[in-house]
């Protein structure tokens, strides 16, 4: 698996705490866990994960890779009018962030990212040796030759 995550104790944490930050400071579940939706493709040479961020000005985008974490922030700030008065607001405003767990199969070094119509695609290499492989296997034309490969 190319992506890892961390410590399910952890991850069970996490859940609780946002599910209480929600009920605490208002806001409801699918408005926090939608704000920025996920995909990811594994592909012959690289990850591809895309993010949804509607909205958002391309200049807020930051992508970090710091010890196999990447980390994606984002953030969506609306002014209104003086006399303008807000009645509804369902879309999530903020500073939006969200960090995937890289394995050691995945080239850190080498991620590039490209943000267009609402989408940024982020791309990760697989490392050469972590790439599928065939292997060449010998004909051996005699049983002394066969021995040679030891099991």
């Amino acid at each position: 698996m190319l992506l890892t995550s961390i410590d399910p104790f952890v991850q069970e944490f996490d859940r609780r705490f946002d599910r209480l930050a929600r009920q605490a400071f208002g806001g409801s579940e699918g408005a926090a866990r939608g704000a920025m939706p996920l995909d990811g493709v594994r592909r012959k040479d690289d990850v591809l994960l895309k993010f949804d961020l509607p909205g958002i000005d391309p200049d807020s985008i930051e992508v970090t890779v710091d010890r196999g974490v990447l980390t994606v922030s984002a953030g969506r700030e609306e002014e209104y009018g003086e006399d303008d008065r807000l009645f509804v607001r369902e879309r999530p405003m903020g500073t939006f962030t969200r960090r995937v767990y890289l394995s050691e199969h995945l080239d850190a070094d080498k991620v590039d990212a490209a943000y267009s119509n609402g989408v940024l695609a982020v791309r990760i290499p697989v490392i050469e040796r972590a790439k599928p492989r065939k292997v060449e296997i010998q004909k051996a034309e005699n049983v002394s030759e066969q021995r040679s490969i030891k099991s």
